[in-house]
C-alpha cells in the first residue's frame, strides 16, 4: 500500500561555528554514519537522508522552509552532537510545520575513560546540547517525539520506526479524502460531528455521496469484472457449496462482487482513502456492502459504519502506519460481554464489516451469504472467521465539542469458549486491560464511541505519536489505569485542550 523508501525523513544536525572547520568535519562524518545506520534498519521503513550541519539561525530556517516544501519529507530528525544554542532555532522551529523528532544521542556510545581529553570533550556535547534544544522546544510549547539513547540500540531504531509510520500516516491524512455514501445512522450522536473542524485540524475532507452516484457506478461494472472477482474469491476463501458456480445463490454473489467493483472504481476515480455506508440508505444497491467493504479495508482503505466518518479517517491512518507489519488492522464495535466474574470478555464484531486483514492464518476465512435482518435488503454477502490470539488495541476517535479525543484501549485477543455456530460474522475475542470491568467503565468516563479501530499490529506508541503530531489529546487505557486517576487526567486535559 505504501512505498516506504519513497518517505523520506530528513536528519539534520544543529552544531555551530565556534568549535572549527576540524571538528565540524568530524560531526558531518559522523552524522552520515549514523543516518545510514537508520536508513539500513529494518525497523526504519523510510529513507533517511541526511542533511547539511546546521551552524546558523539562516540554516536553520532555510531547512526548516525546504522541508516544509518538500512532498517527500514526512518529517524530520534533529540531533545535537555539539552545543546548537537554541537561540539559533527559534525562527526556523516557528515555521516549521512538519513533525520531528529529536533524538537524544551521542556518536560514541561509552566513555573513553584512559583517553578522554577536552577535544573528545568539544566534539561531544550531546548530553548539553540536547538539553539547550529541549529546552526551547518546551518553552516554545512545541510538540515532538524525544527518543533517547544510543543509535546503535534496536530499541531507539524501533521507537524511530514507530514515528516514522506515524509521520507517515500523519501526512496521508493530510491529503486524505472520505466519501460517505448516505449520511450517518438517524438519531446516533457519536458519529456526528464537526467535518470543517476535523478539516481544519486534522487535514482530511470528508463528503457526501448520494448512493444513487455509487448506483450508477455499479451499474456500469461488466460482467467479465465480476468473473474475475469471483475467480479471486475461489483462490482466497472458501466459499458455501451455494455460492459456486451453479449453486442456488450463486447470483447474490455475483452482485456482491459487482457491488464491490463499483465502489472501487468509485473510490479510486475520486482519489478517496475512505468511506462510510449505512445500512439505512441502500437506495439502489441490493444489498448492504459487507463484502466489498471488508475487501476495500483489505486493500488499505479506511472504513466507518453507519456514516462513522471519523472511524473511517482513523482507521486509514492505522492501516497507513501498520502497512507492511503482521496482525493486521480493521474496523471494529464492541458488540456483547461475557461478564464471568472469573474470565470476563468483550465480543467485537459488526453487521459485516471487519477486514479480513485480522483473520487467523491458520484457516481461510469464509465466504457465506446469511440473512441480516436490517435494513431491507436482500441477504448480503460476508467474509466469515475469527481472529488469531496475541497482543492488540482499539482506538476511537470523538468530537468532544471545540477539539478531538483520540481513546486507547490494549486487549489480549483470546480464542473464543465455543465456535459460535450460528454468528455468521467476523469477530473478535478480547480481554481488556486492565480488566472489563475497569476498562469499560474508564472507556465510558472518556465518552468513547462504540465503533473502533482494532489493531493486532500497532502499539500506543504509535497512536500517541500521531496524537502528539496531530496535537490532539489522547488517552490511554491499559495495565496501569485506575478510574481515580483516569478521572482526573480527564479533568486536567479539559482545561489544556
Amino acid at each position: 500500500m505504501i512505498n516506504w523508501k519513497k518517505k523520506e525523513v530528513w536528519f539534520v544536525t544543529g552544531s555551530q561555528h565556534l568549535y572549527g572547520d576540524e571538528t565540524l568535519k568530524q560531526v558531518a562524518e559522523n552524522s552520515e554514519i549514523i543516518a545510514t545506520e537508520l536508513n539500513n534498519s529494518a525497523a526504519v521503513p523510510v529513507s533517511i537522508i541526511r542533511k547539511n550541519t546546521v551552524k546558523t539561525s539562516q540554516e536553520i530556517l532555510s531547512i526548516c522552509r525546504e522541508a516544509n516544501s518538500s512532498s517527500s519529507c514526512i518529517g524530520l530528525i534533529f540531533w545535537m552532537h555539539t552545543f546548537s544554542p537554541a537561540k539559533m532555532w527559534i525562527a526556523g522551529l516557528t515555521q516549521l510545520k512538519k513533525p520531528f523528532l529529536h533524538l537524544h544521542t551521542q556518536f560514541n556510545r561509552d566513555i573513553p575513560w584512559n583517553t578522554i581529553d577536552m577535544d573528545f570533550m568539544n566534539l561531544n556535547q550531546s548530553a548539553h546540547g540536547g538539553r539547550e534544544f529541549g529546552y526551547i522546544c518546551s518553552r516554545m510549547n512545541i510538540e515532538r517525539a524525544v527518543v533517547s539513547g544510543h543509535w546503535k540500540n534496536p530499541g531507539v531504531q524501533k521507537k524511530v520506526g514507530t514515528w516514522a509510520r506515524a509521520a507517515t500516516a500523519w501526512q496521508d491524512l493530510q491529503t486524505g479524502s472520505i466519501a460517505r455514501f448516505g449520511d450517518n445512522m438517524r438519531d446516533v450522536a457519536v458519529t456526528e460531528g464537526d467535518k470543517v473542524e476535523a478539516q481544519i485540524k486534522l487535514g482530511f475532507s470528508c463528503n457526501g455521496y448520494a448512493l444513487g452516484d455509487l448506483a450508477v457506478v455499479v451499474e456500469q461494472v461488466e460482467d467479465t469484472a465480476v468473473t474475475e472477482l469471483i475467480e479471486i474469491y475461489t483462490e482466497l476463501y472458501t466459499i458455501a457449496e451455494n455460492l459456486l458456480p451453479g449453486g442456488t445463490r450463486h447470483t447474490e454473489l455475483r452482485t456482491a462482487a459487482k457491488i464491490e467493483a463499483g465502489m472501487r472504481k468509485f473510490l479510486q476515480s475520486g482519489g478517496f482513502t475512505g468511506f462510510t455506508t449505512t445500512f439505512e440508505n441502500l437506495y439502489g444497491l441490493n444489498q448492504l456492502p459487507g463484502l466489498a467493504c471488508q475487501r476495500l479495508m483489505a486493500e488499505g482503505y479506511g472504513f466507518g459504519a453507519e456514516g462513522d466518518w471519523k472511524t473511517a479517517a482513523l482507521v486509514r491512518a492505522m492501516k497507513v502506519m501498520s502497512d507492511g507489519l503482521p496482525g493486521g488492522t480493521s474496523f471494529m464495535e464492541d458488540y456483547t460481554y461475557h461478564l464471568d466474574p472469573d474470565n470476563a470478555l468483550c465480543l467485537g464484531a459488526h453487521m459485516l464489516e471487519v477486514c479480513p486483514s485480522i483473520a487467523n492464518p491458520v484457516t481461510k476465512p469464509s465466504l457465506e451469504i446469511h440473512p441480516l435482518g436490517i435494513g431491507g435488503k436482500a441477504d448480503p454477502a460476508r467474509l466469515v472467521f475469527s481472529s488469531q490470539a496475541g497482543a492488540a488495541l482499539n482506538a476511537s476517535m470523538m468530537d468532544m465539542g471545540g477539539r478531538f479525543r483520540l481513546l486507547v484501549n490494549t486487549v489480549d485477543v483470546v480464542d473464543p469458549e465455543e465456535n459460535l455456530p450460528k454468528l455468521p460474522v467476523a469477530r473478535v475475542v478480547w480481554k481488556p486491560h486492565p480488566n472489563l470491568e475497569t476498562a469499560s467503565a474508564a472507556w465510558i468516563y472518556s465518552g468513547g464511541a462504540h465503533h473502533t479501530g482494532f489493531s493486532k499490529a500497532l502499539t500506543t506508541d504509535f497512536l500517541e505519536n500521531f496524537a502528539s503530531m496531530a496535537n490532539i489529546e489522547c488517552i490511554v487505557i491499559d495495565k496501569q489505569t485506575r478510574i481515580r486517576d483516569l478521572k482526573n487526567e480527564l479533568r486536567w486535559n479539559s482545561s489544556v485542550y
